[in-house]
């Protein structure tokens, strides 16, 4: 297996806005897209989808026909064009994908560079991968570095010392549009961990209360305890927009939760008090129409990005270091995999001559009639030692090249001499015991 074989396709908050990154989300079928993309050709993979980003790290034998199919599976029913395609995705192939992956472990990819909580997302991901049975030796050395690299980027640099999450921005937006949170009131919209992480912010922010509105009353009556805050059900989340300032919202629902036609008489009711969204979901989870309405205001994920730009100068700085230990630890992953793929020819051609010798050994011991067991001990050893001569010299061939591109060249230029891969489906193999 080449470093080529390793292929990452995905689109991102840089190459796509909310619009189209919600129509890729494959959160919610654990099982199935594995199974599709199995069928596509991938011998390993691995789907990691977050709010700013949908990407599929997978291995393939045939990259040139697995990788387009990947993207067409990827977009699924986008009904985007070709053009389309190029300009929301991105295509990364053997060192670029490993750098790649590092780089997003390390949350130098990310939205806020040096927010904490993608390497818990790619972990996650990961785990599902292991889980469908679709990851093997290449994912798993490729994951784990990936991890790894993380790790040292956050001890060798202080790229998190200055980093903020999506929750903070979200709740450092409401204060730049009130100016002071405090005597606020905000439903939290979702129990999950980024809501729980804007309820710790809110706090700090001196608002007046907390509630907390989810699908499952026990998780939203759960999140509201630690806050002192109060629950309510899904099916209350209309009447109760009479009672508050602000709401963020964070489900993990597959479509909209509200939508324009429901809020309209809610604001009658409020005296068309302004009320502001804040949907930091995807998919999205407040109808864009709700902007039309007067006196609403609804933010997105994207319209974050000048929240972002606190302490950025700082985590560039922090960043740049981080870089450099990513692309080292990319050049030392690439070496392994050369090794790897190294190793796994010289095993194959090994195992080649060992069995034609053996054949060959096996139908001429029916010609020679009795022989001795010190006989049969000495044919045995000759033939080991015709098998190791005849795989001395392309093994040398293969071990002295140093250049990366050559030492390919001439790797599959062994495995093809010797017809070490598996034929094509519906092709023939050699034969070694035809007369």
């Amino acid at each position: 297996m080449q470093a080529d074989n390793i292929l990452l396709i995905g689109l991102n908050h840089k190459t796509a806005p909310v619009a189209i990154r919600e129509k890729m989300a494959l959160a919610g079928d654990r099982e199935l897209p594995y199974q599709q993309l199995r069928r596509l050709g991938c011998e390993e993979c691995c789907i990691l989808s977050t709010c700013n980003r949908v990407e599929i790290s997978f291995v393939s034998r045939d990259p040139e026909k697995t990788g387009p199919a990947v993207r067409k599976f990827l977009f699924g029913d986008s009904n985007l064009s070709q053009e389309e395609y190029e300009k929301y995705s991105y295509l990364h192939q053997g060192s670029t994908a490993v750098a790649h992956l590092f780089r997003v472990a390390a949350s130098l990819d990310s939205m806020i560079v040096g927010e904490p909580q993608i390497l818990g997302q790619l972990k996650q991901a990961f785990k599902v991968a292991t889980e469908n049975k679709s990851s093997g030796p290449i994912l798993n050395r490729f994951f784990h570095k990936a991890f790894s690299v993380a790790k040292r980027v956050r001890t060798e640099t202080s790229i998190g010392s200055n980093a903020v999450s999506i929750s903070y921005a979200a709740v450092e937006l409401a204060k730049k549009i009130f100016g002071d949170l405090g005597g606020k009131n905000v439903m939290l919209l979702g129990a999950g961990e980024m809501a729980e992480l804007a309820a710790e912010h809110l706090i700090n922010q001196g608002i007046n209360e907390v509630l907390v509105v989810n699908r499952t009353l026990e998780r939203a009556v759960n999140l509201a305890q630690r806050f002192k805050g109060r629950a309510a059900g899904l099916d209350q989340l209309v009447d109760r927009l009479t009672e508050i300032d602000i709401l963020i919202s964070s489900t993990g629902a597959p479509g909209l939760v509200l939508s324009g036609p429901e809020v309209k008489p809610i604001m009658r009711r409020r005296m068309n008090s302004p009320l502001f969204l804040i949907d930091i979901a995807v998919p999205r989870d407040l109808d864009p129409a709700l902007n039309d309405i007067d006196n609403v205001y609804l933010y997105d994920i994207d319209d974050l990005q000048q929240v972002v730009e606190m302490n950025k100068s700082e985590r560039d700085k922090e960043a740049t270091r981080g870089e450099a230990i990513v692309g080292e630890e990319a050049i030392k992953f690439s070496q392994w995999l050369n090794a790897m793929e190294i190793g796994t020819t010289i095993a194959a051609l090994k195992d080649k001559t060992d069995e034609i010798c053996a054949a060959e050994l096996a139908r001429t011991l029916k010609h020679l009639g009795n022989l001795s067991d010190k006989e049969k001990n000495s044919l045995e050893k000759m033939v080991a030692a015709i098998a190791a001569r005849m795989a001395h010299n392309p093994i040398m061939f293969m071990k002295k090249e140093t250049d990366p591109e050559l030492r390919t060249e001439k790797l599959a230029m062994v495995r093809r001499i010797f017809a070490l891969d598996p034929a094509p489906e519906g092709g023939r193999c050699e034969r070694h015991d035809q007369p």
